[in-house]
């Protein structure tokens, strides 16, 4: 819903009726996972997607007629379809899509405004059984609101929602009617949406200007850090949310991370480079790079085993930083960073699709982003770091 949230924003605040459309389910190759959104208005303006372009028509038709009608309705787009392949789907996915009207008067815009302040909130949503179709509770740390149409389902979903939230995962739950864990009366679609995951950049230097960017456009929350204040300035790095000024080790230690947070060490000098890495193998971030040339990584590790560090953590360390892309450029070498990012979070090959066979788009979402009542990963909601 992050992609649409200005737009969606703007037409709460103008009083306009929208009808929302989310993807509740997927099953096989599918283009776009649980949550992803499209909304159309009364004009019939469109934003979002929910399939990449395969369905968007049909979707955009079930909007109008449930903008219309303000009855909710749940559609399945699938390859077995014979309707549904006429309009697109042809990757051998099936996609269910629940249409619901947002009033001006809806309780969603509280939600819409928590999203805008980057506030954690959870939205759960009824998606099938014997609770009304599309009923919405909202779910923050210290409160709730609407309701699923009972209270102990409202409570026991506001429960499991929280969880969900502290550990930055959405999914799949099934209850009772009053709210009974593993039961198939109802089911409910729970969305997360945590603060957004951190990027940590070491070294005040043109790749991280470059990779900032990226980060920022890839939604992470950028903090570029440098102990020299002449290159770390915001002039110079306008697309970081923040530049700090400390010695970097000194900052990863004062500062939180999670498993969601992507480390990368730019900075080409043992003096930064060795405290800063031992700092960052005790923290549990999903991601440490760090650049350098093929001879540096050498003399990076003899000084990092020589500090006492195994060879199990340094298996951790992505060094050199990036993928195999011919990179040379800032510009270029973001990229290469940025994809080595992605395909470990989702634990993807990197390689190109074409010398691969199977499904283009997995099944499931990566970790740790969605799961379902059987599969309960681990995770962390990523936080805010101080500004200098």
């Amino acid at each position: 819903m992050r992609d649409v949230l200005p737009q969606l924003l703007q037409w709460h605040e103008e009083g306009t009726a929208f009808a929302l459309a989310t993807v509740v389910a997927v099953r096989g190759s599918a283009p776009r996972l649980p949550g992803a959104v499209m909304a159309v208005n009364g004009a019939g303006e469109a934003v979002g997607s929910v399939s990449g372009g395969c369905v968007e028509g049909a979707v955009y038709q079930a909007a109008t007629e449930v903008l219309e009608t303000g009855q909710p309705r749940l559609e399945t787009y699938g390859i077995g379809d014979e309707d549904a392949f006429s309009v697109g789907l042809t990757c051998g996915g099936t996609l269910e899509v629940l249409v619901r009207r947002v009033g001006p008067d809806s309780s969603l815009g509280a939600v819409l405004g928590s999203l805008d302040r980057t506030e954690p909130v959870a939205v759960a949503t009824v998606t099938g059984g014997g609770a009304p179709l599309g009923a919405q509770l909202y779910v923050w740390p210290d409160r709730a609101g609407a309701t699923l149409g009972d209270p102990e389902l409202d409570a026991a979903v506001a429960d499991d929602a929280r969880s969900m939230l502290t550990q930055g995962v959405s999914g799949a739950k099934h209850y009772g009617a009053q709210g009974q864990r593993r039961m198939d009366e109802v089911q409910v679609l729970v969305q997360s949406f945590a603060p957004p995951p951190r990027m940590l950049v070491f070294g005040a230097i043109d790749f991280a200007a470059a990779l900032s960017r990226i980060g920022a456009y890839l939604g992470y929350h950028v903090t570029v850090c440098d102990a020299r204040p002449v290159f770390a300035t915001r002039k110079r790095f306008p697309d970081a949310h923040e530049v700090v000024r400390a010695w970097p080790h000194d900052y990863l230690a004062a500062t939180e991370v999670d498993e969601r947070t992507v480390v990368c060490v730019l900075t080409h000098d043992p003096k930064f480079d060795i405290p800063l890495l031992l700092a960052a193998l005790r923290t549990p971030a999903g991601y440490i790079g760090v650049m350098g040339s093929r001879r540096t990584h050498e003399d990076r590790f003899d000084r990092l085993r020589e500090a006492g560090v195994t060879e199990a953590e340094l298996a951790r360390l992505a060094s050199p930083i990036g993928l195999d892309l011919g990179a040379r450029t800032p510009e270029e070498t973001a990229l290469s960073i940025a994809a080595e990012i992605l395909a470990t979070r989702t634990g993807a090959t990197g390689r190109r699709l074409a010398t691969l066979t199977g499904p283009i788009h997995a099944s499931a979402a990566p970790v740790p982003r969605y799961q379902d009542d059987e599969d309960e990963r681990p995770g962390a909601r990523g936080v805010t770091a101080r500004a200098s």
